[in-house]
């Protein structure tokens, strides 16, 4: 019986930490998805930018080194 019990308590634990969850979690209004949906664009638009101007600094800086001009 103790082996049926410690697989039935995690699945029963899991179940009620689900139904909790999907209880307590909403969908967002228009309002709250387009700011987030903003900040998500802009950050995805930093970090290209920032992984541009690296690549732009360390191409000719890998090419100094490396080649042998």
């Amino acid at each position: 019986m103790e082996a049926v019990d410690t697989v039935v308590r995690p699945v029963r634990e899991f179940t009620k930490d689900s139904i909790r969850l999907v209880k307590k979690c909403h969908k967002p209004d228009r309002r709250e998805f387009s700011k987030v949906a903003i900040r998500t664009a802009i950050g995805f638009i930093v970090m290209g930018f920032i992984g541009f101007f690296v690549k732009l600094i360390f191409i000719p800086i890998n090419n100094i080194i490396v080649g042998s001009g």
